[in-house]
């Protein structure tokens, strides 16, 4: 940051102009372009929602195109031009900015405004997710569901404008801590997927084809998991904290304790540390978890079973890991038993009893434990990579901060 610093006491060393977004570009807003429109080939295009979900700072490919003939009638970015989103559903996606840097013109639609201006404009588009551009948009949205910054008051923004080889100085080094970032995303990625193609090749390993092979490891659920039912009457001047189970093996769901006047319940079904749980109306989506220790004492309504585990015979993240695999998830879809209305399969249920008779191949506890070891060892790595993955965000927005905060000049 030396030679920074070296060139703003060179160029700029008695602060830096700031001026109105209006002032040094011309801001076009899109219209129309509803995601129907998005195909896999013709003219590139770049959907406004896209740009705080799937975009980065620049851009040089689009992941969508229009045809031709509506193309013409949308709003053009050439390269250089800044794409801004001026409508989400969060103040921190309103604003935000992806810069054009490809070989030629794309097109963009609605509820985005494009920037014509002769800045440097990854400089640009770097400011665009600032603070001090955040302070500034915060006080010019509006709405409350749906939020919006206009093309109008983008233009009252104002914005510092260094000497240009400031600004390329500054995008050098942002763009250095862009790229580690990257690299970091794409690291997470893969042993995420490793760790995926880990579990599958054990659950592979583990699964009882049925119709062939010995049925000797073959057992029941419930020689393993015996159900448990701890009634609790609930009372109306006592509080009491509740879980559900997320899908896909993600854990329970802790929601915030509620007076008992409110539950509509008259009994509800204590939890307790080790239990196995599952969400009947949704365990298709592998809605499965391990009740923690932080959550000994919660209590459940009944579409929420729970099971002791025998210890001695099943390795509990062992089975939580093969209750989820997909193959064991299809065989439990043809269990469920119940109506569908439309797309809600809430309304099938896998009953305790469907749980209890439900077989699957046990291997060994040796083999169990030594799955979860490797499994645990993929989950730390990837723990790992998401807490440098984010010491490495901070340190970058902390940074980017630093770097385009100017001394004003005088005027």
């Amino acid at each position: 940051m030396s030679r920074i610093d070296d060139l703003i006491a060179e160029l700029a060393p008695a602060g830096v102009g700031y001026r109105t977004l209006g002032d040094i570009a011309r801001l076009v807003r899109g219209n129309g372009m509803p995601k129907s429109d998005l195909t896999d080939e013709g003219v590139g295009a770049i959907h406004y929602g896209q740009i705080y979900t799937r975009y980065g700072v620049w851009a040089t490919e689009t992941l969508s195109f229009v045809a031709p003939e509506k193309a013409a009638k949308l709003t053009v970015a050439d390269p250089g031009d800044i794409i801004v989103t001026n409508t989400s559903e969060n103040v921190d996606d309103v604003g935000k900015a992806v810069a054009w840097l490809g070989a030629g013109s794309v097109v963009t639609g609605g509820h985005a405004t494009v920037i014509k201006h002769g800045e440097d404009p990854k400089f640009l588009s770097y400011w665009f997710g600032s603070e001090e551009f955040s302070k500034q948009k915060r006080k010019l949205a509006t709405g409350t569901k749906v939020i919006d910054v206009s093309a109008k008051q983008l233009a009252t923004v104002r914005v510092p404008i260094p000497p240009l080889p400031i600004q390329r100085e500054i995008v050098r080094v942002l763009d250095q801590f862009t790229r580690l970032e990257a690299e970091l995303q794409l690291e997470l990625e893969a042993r995420r997927s490793q760790r995926i193609a880990l579990a599958n090749n054990y659950a592979v390993a583990s699964r009882d084809k049925l119709g062939e092979g010995t049925r000797s490891d073959r057992v029941k659920l419930g020689s393993i998991a015996r159900e448990s039912v701890e009634p609790v009457k609930i009372q109306a001047d006592q509080s009491y904290g509740t879980l559900g189970v997320k899908w896909s093996g993600g854990g329970v769901l802790v929601r915030d304790p509620r007076p008992g006047d409110s539950i509509k319940a008259t009994t509800l079904y204590r939890a307790r540390a080790g239990q196995l749980i599952y969400n009947r109306m949704f365990v298709v989506e592998g809605s499965f978890a391990l009740v923690p220790d932080e959550c000994e004492g919660a209590v459940v309504s009944g579409e929420f079973p729970l099971f002791e585990l025998d210890l001695a015979r099943v390795e509990p993240e062992w089975l939580l890991q093969h209750l989820c695999d997909p193959y064991m998830l299809k065989r439990i879809e043809g269990e469920v038993t119940g109506t569908e209305r439309g797309s809600m399969k809430s309304r099938r249920r896998w009953k305790a009893d469907q749980f209890v008779n439900f077989e699957i191949s046990l291997p060994s506890m040796e083999t169990q434990q030594e799955i979860v070891r490797v499994l645990r060892s993929s989950d730390a790595l990837i723990r790992s990579l998401k807490d440098e993955l984010s010491a490495r965000r901070k340190q970058y927005e902390y940074y980017r901060d630093c770097l385009l905060t100017f001394k004003e000049l005088a005027v």
